[in-house]
């Protein structure tokens, strides 16, 4: 289906969080293009409890009940959408606590999302967090969005980057364990990533400065010293990156993760490989913590995120900071239109 607009399929994340907050917080700030809307999905009985509690308006040109109607909004030029969902009990919604019910409206808000861009009623997915352990209590398998996402799309690997103002940081694992991670940090596991990272960064030319190598960090210390503090650069690292050259990528490193990051942001390298979580966040979130997004790639779709927590301390007290959730809206919305110009 074609609309007279690109719209952003917006779930609101765990509704005990902070989500609802900083998505109401940023319709008030953000300037989208002309031609991009935003299709905000979750709770109307939620959204009005945030919207008084919390004194932020929640303006929107039309609430939908289902596909139909929705298309009625888009076709009439609505720009900020609500597409209503019936889960909650607000009788025993409370801000801040890991409830099942809400676990369960997270879900289905970001899989009502995928099926809303499956069917081509929204063009991009941006997300506010979501809690584990919520999740876990409403009876859901993943441990969250890159794993649900990757699930709902038959997506079979993957790829997270962050994005803070200019710093791009790839992630060769997520949620494991250090020694987990560690462990899966091998010649052959990486080159893939390397390779994989180099085809998405050759593919969207605009987000990247390709004319720059790719750096991958270090795992131990001062890179292992030839073996000193752990044999990993010189029995899987070294050798994947050697091989990754071998297929024709520009590609720098083991570089010691206490200096790469840095040399990144100055403009060195288009982008880095952080070898396990931890690594690449605590760099990105030291730098600028509100203005890390994430971006998720080889999905069928665009997803960008904010990358911070549900904050469940402070939700339902107006202390949260939508900075993030107004990049991750923006750069989508970059995105998409740079993406229909080429």
């Amino acid at each position: 289906m074609e609309t007279k607009r690109w719209y952003l399929a917006v779930p609101l994340g765990d509704p005990a969080g902070i989500g609802p907050e900083i998505v109401l917080k940023a319709m008030q700030r953000i300037n989208l293009p002309p031609s991009m809307g935003m299709v905000v999905i979750g709770d109307v009985p939620l959204l009005k409890k945030v919207s008084t509690d919390l004194g932020i308006p929640s303006d929107f040109d039309a609430v939908v009940v289902d596909d139909k109607s929705l298309v009625r909004a888009t076709e009439s030029g609505s720009r900020h959408i609500l597409y209503s969902q019936n889960i909650l009990d607000m009788q025993r919604f409370s801000y801040g606590e890991i409830q099942a019910m809400c676990g369960r409206a997270a879900y289905h808000a970001v899989e009502e999302a995928v099926r809303l861009i499956g069917c081509g009623y929204a063009h991009a997915l941006v997300t506010p967090p979501l809690h584990k352990e919520a999740l876990k209590a409403a009876g859901v398998d993943h441990v969250g969005y890159t794993e649900i996402l990757s699930a709902l799309s038959g997506a079979e690997r993957a790829i997270t980057m962050f994005d803070t103002l200019g710093l791009k940081i790839f992630f060769h694992s997520r949620h494991l364990s250090l020694r987990q991670a560690c462990d899966a940090v091998t010649k052959e596991s990486l080159l893939k990533t390397i390779l994989e990272c180099d085809a998405i960064t050759k593919s969207h030319g605009g987000a990247f400065r390709n004319e720059l190598s790719l750096a991958v960090a270090g795992l131990n210390p001062h890179c292992g010293e030839h073996g000193l503090f752990g044999d990993e650069e010189e029995r899987a690292i070294e050798p994947a990156i050697k091989e990754a050259r071998e297929h024709g990528v520009d590609v720098a490193g083991p570089i010691g993760a206490d200096s790469v990051f840095y040399q990144a942001r100055v403009g060195k390298y288009r982008a880095v490989i952080s070898l396990y979580h931890d690594q690449g966040h605590i760099a990105a979130k030291t730098y600028d913590f509100n203005q890390t997004i994430s971006i998720t790639w080889n999905l069928p779709f665009l997803r960008t995120s904010v990358d911070h927590g549900t904050a469940f301390d402070i939700a339902g007290k107006n202390l949260a900071d939508a900075a993030g959730m107004v990049r991750a809206l923006e750069a989508a919305a970059d995105y998409l239109l740079a993406e229909g110009e080429r």
